[in-house]
Parts: C-alpha cells; sequence; structure tokens
C-alpha cells in the first residue's frame, strides 16, 4: 500500500475558487483502493459552510515555531466519499470571509501551513510515501522538506510531486520578509533555489526542491519552457525538463452528466440530444429574457473575465459577434472593462445578449447544456476544464489552439469528417471571428455534420480516471 498526501490550498466541495478546488476534490476518489491511500489536507478556512464544519471531528492539536512567532495549529478530520480530508486550524490565518486576501497576508499564511502540514504527521500517525503539492501556496513543502525537517528520520524518505496548475500565480514577495517569515535558512535564498529577480519566489521554490513536476496538460508543459508562456521560469523549466510531464486534467462524469443533471431543464443523452438538446436552448431563451427562436445560434461563455481568458479578442469584434442570427450568453465576473462591454451589449442588444456578472453553479449547468457552441479563445490555458464540460454536454467548443484546449478539442476536418469542435491557432480577432462564422456556416447549412461532430465529442472519455492511472505511474516510479 503506497501513501499519497494531497496538500492544497482549496477543494470541493468545502472551498472553491477555481478549477484547481475541482481537481484537488475528484482525483483522489479516483485511484485503486487496494493500492493506494490517498488523502488530501487543505486549511480550515472559517469561510468553510458549517455542514461540512459540524462534521469534521477534532483530531489533535500542538504549536509550532514559524521563525520567531509561536503559532497553535490544530487538525480536523472528516471522511467524504470514501477520503480522509485533514483540516489545519488556525483563526489567527484562516479567519475572513474569503480563502485568500491581500498577497502579504497570503504569503506568511502559506508558509504557516505548509509547516504546519509537514509537522502535523507524525502525531496524525500517517507517514505518505509521497506527498502531492498543488500551486505555489504548497511551494515551501519541498523547500522544508530539504531543510529543517530534514533531521527527522520520520521525513527522509517523503517524496514530492509539485503540480503547477497556473504558472502565472507564483506567490512573490520581498526576499528579506519572506526569511523573517519562514525561519528557512539563508542559503536557500540564492538565485538557483529561491530567489527570483530580486524577490523571494513559492513557486519556483517548490519546482527547484521537487522530485517531479507536472502540469495539466501535456502542450501546456512544453509551452512553459517557452518565454511568451514561461512567466519569467521558462530556462528553471527547460533545466527541469527531464522530470516535467503533463497529465491533463478530468472531469467529474457524474457531476457533469446530460443524463442526471438536476441543474439543467431537460435531461438527454448521446442517443436522444437531438430532441431533447433544444428544449434546454427554449427555457434558457425564456428565462433570459432573449428572443425565443431555436434558429438562433446560441454562444455560451463562462469564464473569469480576464485578458488571459481571450476576451480582448472578443472585445475588438463583439458587433460582429452578435449578428442577428446569433444570440451570446455571459456569465462569470473578473476585469471591470469586460463586466461593462457585456453590460453594455446587453442593454444594445437585449433580445440577442444576456450578461450574467455574476458566478453561479446552476447556470453554468444550463449554459453547458442549452448552448450549441462554447466560445474560449484564451490567450493561453493550462488546461482548461470548460471545453470538457461542454463536449460531455454536446455543444461544440470553438477554441484557441494553446494548452489544453489544443489537447483536448480536435479541430473538425469537413474533407475526413472527423473532429470534435473548432479552433483558430493565432491570437487574432479575425481568425476567431472566421472560426465562428464558420462553425456557423456548419451549423445552418449542413445539420447532420453538425450532430456527427456532436456525436463525437459526447463520445470523448475525459473522466479521471484516465488521469489517475498516469498519476499512479509517476507514484511507483518515485
Amino acid at each position: 500500500m503506497k501513501n499519497i498526501l494531497f496538500v492544497a490550498s482549496e477543494c470541493v466541495p468545502f472551498i472553491k475558487t477555481g478549477g484547481l478546488a475541482d481537481v484537488v476534490g475528484s482525483l483522489p476518489k479516483c485511484f485503486d483502493k487496494k493500492k493506494y491511500d490517498v488523502r488530501v489536507m487543505i486549511p480550515k478556512y472559517a469561510c468553510i459552510p458549517d455542514e461540512w464544519k459540524n462534521k469534521m471531528v477534532y483530531k489533535t492539536h500542538f504549536y509550532i515555531d514559524l521563525a520567531w512567532r509561536k503559532q497553535y495549529v490544530g487538525i480536523m478530520e472528516m471522511q467524504y466519499e470514501g477520503v480522509t480530508f485533514y483540516f489545519v486550524d488556525n483563526e489567527f490565518y484562516f479567519a475572513g470571509p474569503k480563502p485568500y486576501s491581500y498577497i502579504h497576508e497570503d504569503i506568511e499564511k502559506f508558509a504557516f501551513f505548509c509547516k504546519a502540514a509537514l509537522s502535523s504527521l507524525p502525531s496524525l500517525n500517517y507517514h505518505p510515501d509521497v506527498i502531492h503539492c498543488h500551486d505555489w501556496q504548497t511551494g515551501l513543502i519541498p523547500v522544508y522538506l530539504h531543510d529543517m525537517f530534514q533531521e527527522n528520520p520520520f521525513y527522509t524518505n517523503i517524496k514530492t510531486i509539485m503540480t503547477i496548475h497556473n504558472l502565472k500565480f507564483q506567490g512573490v514577495w520581498n526576499l528579506q520578509k519572506v526569511k523573517d517569515i519562514t525561519g528557512i535558512n539563508s542559503s536557500f535564498f540564492t538565485s538557483d533555489k529561491l530567489e527570483a529577480y530580486g524577490d523571494a519566489n513559492y513557486l519556483k521554490g517548490g519546482i527547484v526542491y521537487a522530485d517531479l513536476v507536472t502540469t495539466v496538460s501535456d502542450s501546456y508543459a512544453e509551452e512553459i519552457k517557452m518565454p511568451f508562456y514561461g512567466e519569467k521560469l521558462d530556462g528553471l523549466m527547460r533545466a527541469r525538463d527531464n522530470s516535467l510531464f503533463g497529465i491533463v486534467n478530468g472531469l467529474d462524469y457524474d457531476e457533469y452528466n446530460p443524463e442526471t443533471d438536476p441543474l439543467i431543464y431537460k435531461n438527454y443523452s448521446a442517443k436522444t440530444f437531438r430532441r431533447e438538446k433544444i428544449k434546454n436552448k427554449r427555457a434558457l431563451q425564456k428565462e433570459l429574457g432573449l428572443e425565443e427562436n431555436d434558429k438562433k445560434f446560441m454562444i455560451g461563455i463562462v469564464s473569469r473575465l480576464t485578458d488571459q481568458k481571450g476576451l480582448d479578442l472578443v472585445d475588438y469584434v463583439i458587433e460582429e459577434i452578435c449578428a442577428e442570427d446569433t444570440q451570446l450568453v455571459v456569465l462569470g465576473t473578473g476585469e471591470e472593462k469586460y463586466e461593462h462591454l457585456f453590460r453594455h451589449y446587453e442593454w444594445k442588444y437585449h433580445d440577442r445578449v444576456s450578461a450574467n456578472i455574476y458566478y453561479s453553479n446552476e447556470r453554468s449547468h444550463k449554459i453547458y447544456a442549452a448552448c450549441d457552441a462554447f466560445l474560449m479563445p484564451s490567450l493561453f490555458e493550462p488546461c482548461g476544464l470548460s471545453q470538457l464540460m461542454s463536449l460531455r454536454y454536446g455543444t461544440v467548443p470553438i477554441v484557441r489552439e494553446t494548452g489544453g484546449l489544443k489537447d483536448t478539442v480536435e479541430p473538425y476536418n469537413e474533407y475526413e469528417s472527423k473532429g470534435t469542435g473548432f479552433s483558430f491557432c493565432n491570437y487574432n480577432a479575425h481568425e476567431m471571428l472566421n472560426t465562428i462564422r464558420y462553425a456557423k456556416d456548419v451549423y445552418f447549412n449542413r445539420k447532420r455534420e453538425w450532430n456527427k461532430i456532436i456525436d463525437r465529442g459526447m463520445a470523448k472519455d475525459f473522466s479521471w480516471g484516465q488521469s489517475a492511472l498516469k498519476y499512479a505511474e509517476l507514484y511507483d516510479r518515485l
């Protein structure tokens, strides 16, 4: 039996701000229980809903030194869907209405979390063979293991994997302050270790000291070795090339299943979508106050509204996208300029555009089920889950060929009748617009071909089973 401990800053169903939480919540239950004992450790935030807090059981408590501070660590435990979850309790660090705050607070909060997570293992009587760290918030775990924890024989054989979900977020802060906060030996703060461009960088430390590094798609693993995608760490990624692996994220096929999904208007399957899927479109048109018309080409966007997601391309040609035969449904929050952009177009074309500037899980499921196409023109996309959801719901993705989008959406080839979606290569608004027009042409004039694209998309398997096998290989290798 191999013991694997996932350490992360968020996890569904307890706390979620993005795709990281989906991965940490879904992946652990997909391993063979006879071979792997996979457990998860996250902070016990004050903003975790009470329904979960009430089920947690007190396990132990102790105090740790964080440089010159002495801090309380409580460990709570809970079983959920066959997986053991541990919660690190400290009200000084984990209070507040949301999991993350200002970066200078987060830097200390997650230094504490990393040290507390490692310190708790002997008292939990749990010795992981591999600690699987996720993103910069856990970047100090491999560093601590090579520093002060090295003296304790309990820790000597523990291996680490660092998974990068988005290289843009690295946990960068003032070098002297980080030395003071973490208590890590000064020799670690050099340019080949924790220091980067004059500051301390948590993610860099994790990448340097982890035994293996993974990222969430094959293409992204290649892209981050180049300056454009490498976020100033491309040299380090090239240096760690021999231990860098891309494993595409999976999707929870139980939660995202159009046959059983309780959140959508009308359930359907790969066999019945030709008849039933349209009923979701009619119901959404009615609910959102759009023109109720089967003949409109409905495009969905469910996203953080930021530059990374390619919305400057949408901004550039939105007038052409909102043509008379098209409806655009947007869900998400983010940069003000994009929130205002979509609100303005909803005001201008109220029967064609619906701007839902908030986040709602229920509304997102309805959009995946109702739309004809789903637009993701990202500048970069480590993996992306939205295109996997849209394939699952028979909504044809229109994507830019980058990262996980390139790995999961096969572009339509009309000559060989292949493909599960539409894609364009260059980061160019008119190239995107032409691809949307091409998709519309197939939708309106070659309906049988369109339905075959849906058939192929719904037949794809992007469940966690495949990815779990690849992670299991890495664990065995370590």
